[in-house]
């Protein structure tokens, strides 16, 4: 019986052209001789276990051939036995092309594809739909690690397959494989970055005099430009020392920048929490906006502009400073799924409000931007948000007696959207009391304070002073005075404890209340955690004269 494949492809006519153009010869051998094509054998298995897809031709009753491709988890085409294949069937796009064919002809031709060898197999068979009744052979071809919804089973009888050669065959590469290329380049990598950091860190500190770098954390950056967005606010861009790309960052995320708030204790470094307001997709800077405190306010202001952090930016930071900080975090995340969103800013809380619309933009959410400000020359990106957004943003301006009008953009917005808001606590107060009064549900309100919420440390008539801390493990008492917070208490006294935000939006500094009655002003904890006797020291205080810490 000669070669099958062969005796099946070589018709007349194809010998005839074999013949014309001078390759007969070398195939006349493939139909002589014994057989060796018409059964699997172990080669033909594991390559075949190996595809992770296949193109499948069929023949309609008006004769035209239609090709299809057809994929999977990797061995979803199964060797079932030496003269015997079977493939589950997921859906697809319900056009039914291949399926009707296969009923009246039941002829079947498949090409699989090794790309990054240059290999291909081609199979001749007749094929068949299992019946929907025939459980057992369905189930020999089912996936369970592939969640694909299976429409029905297929199994072809073997008639004949060919080897190709790899000419022409370009070599691509799938994901996989490109990851476990790349895989001990990266680890190679970020040996190397962590070498050259720890290099930059010992070199900071052995030459601090000329040229200090400020922080303690393991991303050293530096400040490569700065700009004046408006009179009173002024852009930072950071850039890798290195030269390579920044840790990626999420729309909303922050920096937490060293700032000295003391200039009593030159080397006693605070940090203060600013936005990333460049866009998230870009890993080549980290930019913030820092507003100035206006002098005109009051006449604490600069001392306040201290304690804030933002004089010290504003004085300190210049073009070459360098920073080691800790990679960004973000307690104002973006939602990733399709619902539309409404993202309302006030003043400076624009700037995480500003990466959160470019990010739900380029995932193709429907936004709606809505920023309030004293005038137009101090709302910071005011001239790039009108063109990027055009028709879906709104600006509000005091000068101009323009009011933000929470009620009716809450009222007015799409039943299932997302609200994000950041600004001041009038803004974030009236737009908890709004969203309450329209019954909107608190899991679609996120908002950011960008400072702690307004808190009165005096005493007050349910609110005992001086307050006494009694922590059950350390064995320490540490008396707090009416104009510090629980937390800056506990690490004057030496307390380690956790901390980031100090504004009471990020949970880190969460410690257990053994006794005593607590007054939470924390944004982040949850009713259930609360009962549990968490609370975060940064802005909660209490209504009894000690509190007992599980510490």
């Amino acid at each position: 019986m000669g070669h099958q494949y062969a005796a099946i492809a070589f018709t007349e006519q194809v010998k005839s052209q074999q013949t014309i153009h001078n390759s007969r010869s070398g195939y006349a051998s493939m139909e002589s001789g014994e057989d060796h094509n018409h059964f699997f054998s172990q080669t033909e298995a594991n390559f075949i276990h190996q595809r992770d897809s296949f193109y499948m031709a069929s023949v309609s009753e008006t004769q035209w051939p239609y090709v299809q491709h057809r994929g999977g988890a990797k061995g979803f085409l199964k060797v079932l036995d030496e003269k015997t294949l079977g493939f589950a069937d997921f859906s697809g796009n319900k056009q039914y092309i291949s399926t009707g064919n296969f009923k009246t002809n039941d002829r079947v031709s498949l090409f699989l594809m090794d790309y990054p060898n240059r290999r291909r197999l081609k199979i001749l068979g007749r094929i068949k739909q299992l019946d929907d009744a025939d459980l057992e052979a369905q189930a020999a071809l089912e996936d369970p690690e592939y969640r694909a919804r299976i429409e029905r089973s297929f199994v072809i009888t073997l008639e004949a397959f060919d080897w190709n050669c790899p000419q022409h065959i370009t070599p691509r590469y799938d994901a996989s494989y490109i990851e476990n290329l790349l895989s001990p380049l990266e680890d190679e990598l970020t040996a190397l970055r962590n070498k050259n950091i720890e290099h930059e860190k010992t070199s900071a500190v052995q030459n601090y005099d000329v040229n200090p770098v400020l922080g303690d954390g393991d991303l050293i950056l530096v400040v490569s430009g700065i700009r004046q967005l408006t009179p009173r606010i002024r852009a930072f861009e950071f850039k890798s020392l290195t030269g390579q790309p920044l840790p990626k960052n999420t729309a909303g995320a922050h920096l937490r920048l060293p700032v000295l708030i003391d200039p009593q204790e030159p080397t006693k470094l605070d940090y203060r929490h600013y936005s990333i307001c460049s866009n998230p997709a870009r890993r080549d800077i980290y930019e913030v906006a820092v507003l100035s405190s206006d002098k005109s306010e009051s006449q604490n202001s600069t001392e306040a502009a201290m304690k804030s952090g933002s004089e010290f930016i504003h004085t300190q930071y210049q073009l070459g400073t360098k920073v080691a900080l800790s990679e960004p975090d973000n307690f104002f995340t973006a939602h990733d799924g399709n619902e539309p969103a409404v993202l309302i800013a006030g003043g400076i809380g624009i700037t995480p409000i500003k990466s959160i619309a470019q990010s739900l933009t380029a995932q193709g959410n429907d936004i709606q931007l809505h920023y309030a400000g004293r005038q137009l020359n101090e709302m910071a990106f005011s001239d790039r948000l009108m063109r990027t957004f055009s028709s879906k943003a709104f600006f509000y301006r005091s000068d101009k007696q323009e009011r933000l009008n929470l009620k009716a953009i809450l009222s007015n917005a799409p039943e299932n959207a997302i609200f994000y808001c950041c600004g001041p606590e009038t803004l974030l107060n009236e737009l908890a009391s709004v969203a309450n009064q329209l019954g909107i549900a608190a899991n679609r309100i996120r908002t950011e304070r960008f400072q702690a919420p307004s808190i009165t440390l005096m005493t007050s008539d349910d609110r005992p002073m001086p307050l006494t801390l009694n922590l059950a493990r350390s064995n320490k008492t540490i008396e707090v005075s009416e104009n510090i917070t629980l937390l800056d208490a506990l690490l004057d006294n030496g307390v380690v404890v956790a901390n980031s935000c100090k504004s009471g939006q990020c949970r880190s500094c969460a410690i257990k209340v053994i006794a005593g009655k607590v007054e939470h002003n924390d944004h982040v904890l949850t009713p259930e955690e609360k009962a549990a006797g968490l609370m975060c020291p940064c802005v909660s205080r209490a209504h009894t004269h000690s509190l007992t810490l599980d510490i």
